[in-house]
């Protein structure tokens, strides 16, 4: 085989689907996005030219997905995951999440055996490690988690042709693990920054998750919900998506207990559909 037709082989492997789908489902994450596409390239003519036999260097799969909670980490790596899959990259394309607790034992011996358990299950996919840098607790001796890392260490050079790790968390604590765990930030090609949402895509997502379940806001909710997002974003503890979820769900609990309160009326799909600005603003008052 002298040639190759890429539109051919771009439509054989789903790619542009699966980008498409990337676009569709994730609300901004511009930079996000272009990344995903940069490394499916990569990969995508990388398979091209070891189908006409030339020499090329198995392109480095490992990752690091840093921002704040909410803000798509897991959803991008599922997609990853789907990508390699795709592409031959990865046998299963599953993604298996974890967090220290599933990797670390609490006595001499428990550690070793929890952590290979947890590889077992993820070969064949993707390793997605969530706030990967508890793994390391330099301050207490006693910590098992560096004999977790080491584990992790030889299986992401020794088996990388079956095995894709991501590691995920804050930035600021995650660039500290990695100065303090050379060797892992040696086996991570490619690191990926996540933005926070603004408070207009933080809107859209959340009349995405209404509508995903049947519900809508009504004018004046969107301007409380707009209202109370704006407000939020500035406190403490703040997780973008995953704030808005827990907001709604609160706005939902309200309503339903507004509609039980005024049971004497006769209801209309409309009153069970929308949510109103008194639904928002009861349900966030504290929060």
């Amino acid at each position: 085989m002298n040639a190759i037709n890429l539109q051919e082989e771009y439509a054989k492997t789903e790619i542009a689907k699966l980008l498409n789908l990337l676009d569709e489902e994730l609300v901004g994450l511009a930079p996000v996005k272009a990344r995903i596409r940069e490394i499916a390239a990569l990969l995508l003519i990388d398979k091209l030219r070891k189908n006409l036999g030339i020499t090329t260097n198995s392109p480095g799969l490992h990752m690091s997905f840093t921002g704040s909670p909410g803000t798509g980490k897991t959803t991008v790596g599922l997609k990853m995951a789907d990508i390699l899959f795709q592409l031959g990259y990865v046998k299963k394309g599953h993604l298996l999440t974890v967090t220290r607790d599933d990797l670390v034992g609490q006595y001499i011996g428990h550690t070793a055996p929890k952590t290979k358990e947890v590889l077992k299950k993820a070969i064949g996919g993707v390793l997605f490690i969530d706030e990967a840098y508890y793994l390391y607790k330099p301050d207490n001796e006693r910590d098992y988690g560096s004999e977790a890392i080491e584990i992790l260490l030889q299986v992401m050079e020794n088996q990388r042709d079956e095995l894709v790790v991501i590691l995920a968390g804050y930035k600021e604590p995650m660039d500290r693990f990695y100065e303090s765990n050379p060797g892992l930030s040696s086996r991570i090609t490619n690191h990926i920054d996540f933005p926070d949402y603004s408070v207009e895509e933080l809107v859209i997502i959340a009349k995405m998750m209404l509508e995903e379940q049947q519900y809508q806001l009504t004018p004046q909710a969107e301007i409380a919900l707009t209202d109370y997002i704006t407000r939020r974003k500035q406190k403490p503890l703040f997780a973008n998506a995953r704030s808005i979820k827990n907001a709604l769900d609160r706005a939902r609990m309200r309503q339903a207990n507004r509609i039980f309160d005024s049971r004497g009326q006769v209801l209309t799909k409309k009153e069970l559909v929308n949510i109103e600005a008194d639904d928002i603003l009861q349900s966030t008052i504290f929060n």
